[in-house]
């Protein structure tokens, strides 16, 4: 595979002897293969030159087959030690263990004195970086899951803004728009969807619950689903019954902010740049203090990846990048309106993947 290749290079130029790749969402990315082991051992070995191989659970190696995973799998049930058959499957192999590539965001401490027991003169480096590198950009295939569970975001949005009525309950509403998901045939949220209604909507995370929606109030969605392994995100803001001139305010500096944002993204750009454009539009309007946060996050396998699209990040952009545009404004009193959309960037510019109408809408 190319992706596993691409890795193999890295491991060359750095003089590494192997890679421990561990987390669900890389095991992924390399071998096709999604899986959640719980508790359970779970991971790709990857050499410079040799073929990797995969371990899992004994009840779940027939799946991996079945994803395409092409090479060796080594399983285990649950009265076998993983880690003493990875040491065992590694000792068959021409390999040195001196300097292994793990996940530190991932790797637990307990795990990473396993791995330091199992090979005692090894010394271990961090591989974050450079899997963040391999994930940013997206191919073609990619793009095209990422569009699919754009629509159906889009989709999600719509189901609970026609599902608006006085009275009903933001969990109320979550269950109108999870269940019609789920006849679409989503069967994984990429997250908690949220449903924020009236002064609930001013908490940028807010904790939807049993509080009736009521006339006048700003409604905020953001919801996102997982499609064949890859996530979207998006949220809107809507009013119920006629807004007042302060909200109406509001929600058009947001729009603005979105919208000068979105015209930054070029390519070569600073990243830092982008979030910029959006915060010196909302702090020209008297709002700044009301945004909190970045502009938005890298998309793909992972609801929230690398890039992260803060002020202080220089990384230019680059075509094949995804990421979200959400600028926000959270007033206590009032409310909060935030407007996310899912971005891919192309060298023409970028192209929105989400597309459900941004004009303030009247519920």
């Amino acid at each position: 595979m190319e992706r596993i290749s691409k890795l193999q290079q890295k491991l060359k130029e750095t003089n590494s002897s192997w890679a421990f790749i561990t987390s669900t969402a890389n095991v992924f990315y390399f071998s096709g293969f999604y899986s959640n082991p719980h508790e359970r051992l779970l991971a790709i070995v990857i050499f410079p030159d040799e073929e990797p191989f995969l371990i899992c659970p004994e009840m779940d190696a027939n799946q991996a087959k079945q994803s395409g995973w092409a090479y060796r799998i080594v399983s285990y049930d649950d009265v076998h030690d993983p880690w003493h058959m990875l040491s065992n499957e590694l000792s068959k192999r021409n390999v040195q263990n001196e300097r292994i590539g793990i996940e530190k965001n991932h790797l637990t401490v307990n795990r990473l004195e396993r791995l330091q027991t199992c090979f005692l003169h090894a010394s271990f480096f961090d591989l974050t970086d450079t899997l963040h590198e391999l994930r940013m950009t997206k191919d073609e295939k990619e793009l095209q899951k990422l569009r699919q569970a754009a629509e159906l975001a889009d989709f999600g949005v719509d189901v609970g803004v026609r599902a608006l009525k006085e009275g009903k309950t933001e969990l109320e509403i979550i269950a109108t728009i999870e269940y019609e998901l789920k006849r679409k045939g989503v069967r994984t949220m990429a997250f908690d969807t949220m449903v924020l209604a009236g002064t609930n909507s001013a908490h940028p995370h807010g904790v939807p619950g049993t509080n009736r929606i009521q006339t006048g109030d700003f409604v905020l969605f953001d919801l996102g689903v997982v499609l064949d392994g890859y996530c979207s995100d998006i949220t809107r803001t809507v009013v119920l019954g006629q807004p007042t001139e302060e909200q109406r305010r509001i929600y058009n500096t947001v729009l603005q902010a979105q919208r000068a944002a979105i015209d930054a993204c070029q390519i070569g750009a600073p990243i830092g740049s982008i979030d910029k454009a959006a915060r010196s539009r909302i702090e020209r309007e008297g709002y700044g203090e009301y945004f909190p946060h970045r502009i938005g996050h890298g998309l793909g396998i992972d609801v929230h990846e690398y890039p992260s699209m803060n002020e202080s990040n220089t990384t230019p952009l680059q075509a094949g990048m995804v990421f979200t545009i959400e600028p926000g404004i959270y007033v206590p009193s009032v409310g909060g309106v935030r407007i996310e959309d899912d971005m891919y960037m192309t060298e023409k510019g970028p192209l929105t993947l989400t597309t459900y109408p941004k004009e303030l809408q009247i519920v």
